[in-house]
């Protein structure tokens, strides 16, 4: 009973400093959209001029899983860097093989790759940077845990590479402040690629990611909010056990953000 609760007072303890470290405020308005939604995730939103987040389940939030299409924002950036496409308009091919979508049995440059999500052209965009170039440059952005294994073309499908919600909002932030340790012109084609939607006071840049490696599976909605002078940067995980949870996350990410007064 003593061990268990020191183990106990441990975490309690240990959940409390990381969230004072991350400046972190749980956003009772996103705990409801999810529990209405029957959702199981997390949702953190970071401002990086005031260095805050705000959010839904600390936790989670700080546990990393694979992500999936979101990794073509830094497999964009890299690829570019590296030489792997000469610009987002050249045509890449997907291979000629069968695709579970239609609209990937297309060559396609990255501009429209990125849109329909396209996974074997920027499969190929990877082969083409190679694993050691690939390796190099993952580790320079410190994405994740920063580990792609010995397979260059879906480790961030199916591992060893992944990162959690916090990290994902902190590398969008940067790309989204053009602050990376890459040429500002490349950072802002990738933004400029992965641009949603755009109002008179604000403009939102998101990608979605699926991956369906382990079960359940882990549906992505990450992004940005540019406001005025301000840079919300969101990330936002869902347990996916089909297509009812991939449809709802980009909605209850939305509805996350406008009860957050960023949207």
């Amino acid at each position: 009973m003593f061990v268990r609760f020191w183990i106990i007072m441990f975490a309690f303890s240990c959940t409390s400093v990381c969230a004072a470290e991350l400046n972190w405020q749980n956003a009772d308005a996103v705990t409801e959209i999810f529990e209405i939604a029957k959702l199981e995730g997390t949702f953190v939103l970071y401002d990086r001029q005031a260095k805050t987040y705000t959010g839904h389940n600390l936790a989670r939030a700080k546990q990393q899983y694979y992500p999936a299409s979101t990794f073509k924002i830094p497999n964009t950036l890299i690829g570019l860097s590296a030489g792997s496409a000469k610009n987002l308009d050249e045509v890449l091919p997907y291979g000629g093989k069968p695709q579970p979508f239609p609209a990937w049995e297309k060559d396609m440059n990255l501009r429209d790759a990125i849109r329909v999500s396209n996974v074997p052209v920027y499969q190929e965009l990877a082969r083409r940077t190679g694993l050691k170039t690939m390796r190099e440059h993952v580790e320079n952005l410190s994405y994740g845990n920063k580990e792609i294994g010995t397979v260059v073309d879906n480790f961030w499908l199916v591992g060893p590479l992944k990162i959690n919600a916090i990290e994902q909002a902190q590398f969008l932030a940067k790309l989204a402040q053009t602050s990376l340790s890459y040429p500002k012109d490349l950072q802002t084609q990738v933004k400029d690629i992965v641009l949603l939607e755009s109002a008179d006071t604000w403009r939102l840049y998101g990608k979605t990611g699926w991956a369906d490696a382990d079960k359940p599976g882990i549906g992505w909605w990450v992004g940005w909010v540019e406001k005025g002078d301000r840079i919300y940067s969101f990330a936002l995980n869902v347990d996916v056990y089909g297509d009812e949870e991939v449809k709802k996350r980009i909605p209850i990410g939305r509805e996350s953000l406008r009860v957050l007064g960023v949207l």
